[in-house]
């Protein structure tokens, strides 16, 4: 009779632990950290991504960056790690090349702003550097602000302040200094 007193007192010490181990569940909850806030914190973040830029079914601009994140409610997009944009003409074919640090894209407009070692490469080897660009995706034209130095197999140019289209086909350049060769 000790045995089966015994086996009752394990089986429902083993009931009750089992009980108790499935009614304490602990949530698992997502780590916030203290003081964020809520407008710094991304709606969607993503590595290693690609993400097409398309208007009336036509691809206007592909881009790939190693850091996405996107606020949905400030209806921006910030690219970080590296970011490589490719940009298209109206053929569909491959027109020219930004490469910088970082960019933010308005998600609104589609228009990108990038900085840090900013270069511009065309598929005729024009090439474009500065350290920071906007490029208006509408009128598909560059523009800065800043020091530029454009590189040709014509002309060397340095200047401050650009606008351009993004090919690299027809730039202006205010306050040049520079050296070109002629025919």
């Amino acid at each position: 009779m000790g045995q089966i007193r015994q086996s009752r007192v394990s089986l429902a010490s083993l009931s009750l632990l089992l009980f108790l181990s499935i009614g304490c569940e602990e949530k698992i909850k997502p780590t916030v950290l203290p003081g964020a806030l809520s407008e710094s914190i991304p709606h969607q973040e993503s590595w290693n991504s690609t993400v097409t830029l398309t208007d009336s079914g036509k691809i206007r601009a592909v881009i790939d960056a190693g850091y996405i994140r996107v606020y949905a409610d400030m209806n921006y997009t910030l690219l970080s790690e590296g970011i490589r944009v490719r940009f298209f003409n109206d053929q569909g074919e491959h027109t020219s090349t930004l490469t910088a640090n970082e960019g933010k894209v308005d998600d609104r407009s589609n228009d990108l702003e990038a900085s840090g070692s900013v270069r511009v490469v065309s598929t005729d080897s024009t090439r474009l550097e500065t350290s920071h660009l906007f490029w208006d995706n509408l009128k598909r034209l560059i523009h800065t602000q800043d020091h530029v130095r454009i590189i040709s197999e014509k002309e060397k140019i340095q200047g401050r302040g650009l606008e351009a289209d993004q090919h690299l086909q027809n730039y202006r350049i205010f306050h040049v200094t520079g050296e070109a060769k002629t025919d």
